[in-house]
């Protein structure tokens, strides 16, 4: 097993660096310690040939780009405090009203306007005979984008010979906060330009409904005889036409407990490529990518609605405003700790 790194660029005189796991199976993972963001994931087809799968550039600054964060679509990177939305960017918290950034006016979202993707995480590298990996952490202090508390934050990213990309979050505060961290990629296992032919299977058996502007009701809806059941395997485009936006959504995955469970697959059949989701997280956030934006990157265009779909494993959105929801509260002496894992594979 492998592990290097390079220069990806520089921000405000500071060094960036692109670090590059790499298995003996040449399953190949590519990110930057700029908000953790996963530029790249190689793995073989049926056929044994080795592609991309998730959506990413080559280069800092496309990632810098006033187009591509004109139509932010969050790249492959770590997201929080608070991944997903707060309603109003408003909480209350032992008494005390909190007021966030509302950068997803008149709301909150994905931990504000330079929330965790998009600060320059500590970067060290690590390597057992089991797997090479990459320890990132960082420090939120007290006040950022609102939230309460300072927060010491470390994320590894590591790589096994078994094919599987594990995500392991650790947090602590020395003030009650909210925190729910997830990992925004958007996978594409094929050759085609959209994920609509892709097949999806979700281990959930119910919703979390949300009003127009994608804040949560409170209610927690079954997905039976609804476009949103996944319980069977089916392509992405089987029922995408009868919701306005395609697929925004987060399931419940009934798992209190915190248990490592498999949430779901998703497969192209086309290529034979497999990924599984295993998680200890309560909750996934499917979404299709209907607002991912077109750009010319080096003269091609490239992306698009609907070229990639994210499988995001986190706490259910706006837990904060809804008590029946599972808390996303962290409290000095607590320790926060999620894990998920991406797990490749290719059809014979």
């Amino acid at each position: 097993m492998q592990i290097s790194s390079t220069i990806f660029g520089t921000i405000e005189n500071t060094e960036v660096k692109l670090f590059i796991l790499k298995n003996n199976n040449g399953v190949e993972v590519k990110f930057t310690n700029y908000g953790g963001i996963i530029t790249s994931i190689i793995t073989p087809d049926k056929n044994r040939d080795y592609q991309n799968i998730v959506l990413g550039f080559d280069k800092l600054d496309h990632y810098l780009s006033k187009k591509y964060l004109d139509s932010y679509p969050y790249f492959g990177a770590i997201i929080g405090r608070f991944g997903n939305r707060i309603s109003n960017g408003k909480f209350s918290l032992k008494g005390i009203d909190y007021k966030l950034s509302t950068n997803n006016s008149p709301n909150h979202i994905h931990g504000g306007f330079k929330g965790f993707d998009k600060i320059i995480w500590k970067a060290k590298p690590f390597k057992n005979k089991n797997l090479v990996g990459v320890e990132l952490t960082y420090l939120s202090i007290d006040g950022e984008e609102g939230y309460p508390g300072n927060l010491q934050l470390k994320i590894t990213y590591s790589l096994t010979e078994e094919n599987e990309f594990t995500i392991d979050y650790f947090a602590e505060t020395d003030k009650a906060t909210p925190i729910n961290l997830t990992q925004h990629s958007y996978f594409n296992l094929g050759n085609e330009p959209t994920i609509l032919n892709h097949q999806l299977q979700l281990n959930c058996e119910k919703y979390t409904e949300t009003d127009s502007d994608s804040i949560p009701t409170g209610k927690i809806l079954s997905v039976k005889n609804t476009p949103l059941d996944f319980r069977k395997i089916k392509t992405l485009k089987k029922d995408i036409d009868y919701l306005e936006i395609g697929y925004d959504n987060n399931y419940c995955l009934n798992n209190d407990t915190g248990k490592l469970i498999k949430a779901g697959k998703l497969i192209d059949n086309k290529s034979g490529r497999i990924m599984e989701v295993y998680t200890t997280e309560v909750g996934i956030q499917l979404y299709t990518g209907k607002f991912i934006p077109e750009l010319i990157i080096d003269g091609l265009k490239k992306f698009g609605a609907f070229s990639g779909v994210a499988l995001e494993t986190q706490h259910y959105p706006d837990s904060v405003n809804h008590p029946n929801f599972p808390s996303t509260i962290l409290h000095p002496q607590e320790k926060y700790q999620q894990k998920t894992i991406y797990k490749f594979s290719a059809k014979d």
